[in-house]
């Protein structure tokens, strides 16, 4: 893997985790895309504060987690900022709540502004009770974003929290790497400056 002082040549990821209890699985996913030669950015919606700390993953990036819109101790518009650097934007998890606000072109947070102002690949890792996910409504959510051009790995069937055993299960970390590096562009050609490290 290269060092910090490197990172600015390798590929950018944004990150974006969102509330479901497969968020605890984004401090190894942030591992092991580091460990690929990813340079990976955070950004967590305020629910996925409730499922892991930001520190967790600011000590694994090397990057201040992004999870407010408006925050004091941001410099610059944070949400364009990693919106440019993103090679790819990966939403792991990704709940029921954040495929309908992409779908419906919502921005009325850090993740869905940078998800609305990015031009990179999206990759979506949807995780939720089966019953969410197999309503008409997200359903055709996820048609829709597939039609724009997102990507989507899993779902698959599981042992869920809510006590199921079914569909909507987060797929294995590793298999959302390979995904994530599948999409990247082929040339490693630096992109534009994220958010610098802190």
């Amino acid at each position: 893997m290269a060092t910090k002082s490197q990172a600015i040549t390798l590929p950018t990821i944004v990150l974006g985790v969102t509330g479901s209890i497969g968020a605890y699985k984004a401090a190894d996913l942030v591992r092991r895309l580091e460990e690929r030669g990813c340079d990976v950015h955070c950004v967590l919606t305020k629910e996925a504060v409730a499922f892991i700390t930001p520190l967790t993953l600011q000590v694994l990036s090397g990057h201040r987690v992004h999870a407010d819109l408006f925050s004091d101790e941001e410099h610059g518009v944070v949400h364009t900022q990693l919106a440019d650097a993103a090679r790819l934007l990966l939403i792991a998890p990704a709940t029921a709540n954040i495929i309908a606000k992409l779908a419906h072109g919502l921005a009325d947070d850090l993740l869905t502004c940078v998800a609305l102002a990015t031009k990179a690949p999206v990759l979506l890792a949807p995780a939720m009770n089966v019953h969410m996910y197999e309503h008409p409504m997200t359903q055709a959510n996820i048609r829709r974003l597939k039609a724009l051009g997102h990507r989507f790995v899993g779902p698959e069937s599981g042992a869920l929290a809510c006590g199921y055993d079914a569909m909507g299960h987060l797929v294995d970390v590793e298999r959302i790497v390979q995904a994530a590096l599948a999409m990247l562009p082929r040339s490693r050609a630096s992109s534009p400056r994220a958010p610098a490290r802190r």
